[in-house]
């Protein structure tokens, strides 16, 4: 289903041969189909609340305080290398404690920082390190189909998503540090163009 929906993008338009930014949750569904559909050209970034919240359901409520300070700011780290040396001491002490919260923060920790290695945490962060731009959208949906509980079809409940989406669309604000948009294309067609020129040597 997800893959069928990234190349159903692609045959509407969607352009991705400069690479594009892709922000998930933990979900395996959604990453294997971006990864199936749009290969080297994706850049995925995890959703670091998510991230934090997963680790965090393995252990004690006693530590939770302590844990979620710690993660965040490793996240609000702007330096890649800084915010995983954070994220290192962090994993370190959950050795201590959980070693499930230790697998749990192990996996997709590189994605969590994607904004970081491409240098644009700082400028881009605050919009793009978690889904929270999907998941306002998505409440906002519920207020127009949530009640609903008859559809007839497929088609019908399209046409209500599309026609709540324009209902919506004047309320939604702009991304925080949309300005930087271009230099994030212009870095993630930089990045592309590194991985061709070494596959080809």
């Amino acid at each position: 289903v997800c893959s069928d929906f990234f190349n159903d993008l692609l045959q509407r338009g969607l352009k991705v041969d400069d690479g594009v930014l892709i922000v998930v949750d933990g979900s395996k569904g959604i990453y294997s189909g971006v990864k199936d559909v749009l290969g080297d050209r994706v850049f995925v970034q995890r959703c670091q609340w998510h991230k934090r919240e997963n680790v965090l359901s393995y252990l004690d409520k006693k530590h939770h305080a302590n844990i979620r300070t710690k993660l965040q700011r490793a996240y609000e780290e702007p330096d890649y290398e800084k915010a995983k040396s954070r994220l290192m001491a962090v994993r370190k002490e959950l050795s201590l404690l959980n070693e499930s919260a230790v697998a749990s923060l192990d996996e997709g920790m590189e994605e969590t920082l994607t904004l970081h290695k491409l240098g644009m945490s700082a400028k881009l962060g605050r919009s793009f390190k978690t889904t929270n731009c999907i998941e306002n959208v998505n409440s906002q949906l519920e207020l127009y189909t949530g009640r609903v509980c008859r559809w007839q079809n497929s088609n019908m409940r399209q046409r209500w998503v599309a026609a709540a989406l324009m209902e919506i669309e004047p309320r939604l604000n702009r991304v925080s540090g949309y300005q930087h948009l271009k230099e994030l294309r212009e870095v993630m067609k930089c990045r592309l163009a590194n991985v061709k020129a070494v596959k080809a040597a």
